[in-house]
């Protein structure tokens, strides 16, 4: 879902769906961050490393910056199923900026993160978690 849905700014997400992606990207960058250590031939005594070191910082950067755009679109999804407006990403980006501010805005990022989706659809679509719910039976 999180690539094929890649800029995708619109609809919701669930809670699940995000801390899937967040755990499958940890996991990513331990990997070859482990990778980088171990094959790279990093020495973090004198701070040297080999010719291998360098492949991996490059691939661990295009892989940053290709999870860059559908993380925002899925944490944009993710204000939505909490019935709030995108556009509070881009405050709490600013507000990372600024010292002892930033903490604050990190705790806030992750206690958005955790708060369930409103109950059945709200103006940003239908409930993630029960798509039909909310549809009135007209002929009941």
């Amino acid at each position: 879902m999180f690539f094929t849905r890649y800029t995708d700014f619109q609809g919701r997400s669930r809670r699940s769906e995000y801390w899937w992606v967040v755990l499958f990207n940890l996991l990513v960058m331990l990997v070859l961050g482990l990778l980088l250590v171990t094959l790279g031939g990093f020495n973090p005594e004198t701070g040297a490393m080999g010719p291998l070191a360098y492949v991996f910082f490059v691939i661990i950067g295009l892989y940053g910056l290709g999870i860059i755009i559908p993380s925002i679109a899925l944490f944009v999804r993710r204000l939505h199923d909490i019935n709030q407006t995108g556009w509070i990403y881009l405050g709490l980006v600013i507000a990372g900026f600024i010292p002892f501010i930033n903490f604050l805005a990190s705790i806030a990022q992750i206690v958005i993160a955790c708060i369930p989706g409103t109950v059945g659809p709200n103006k940003y679509g239908p409930d993630p978690k029960n798509p039909g719910a909310g549809n009135a039976d007209v002929f009941a």
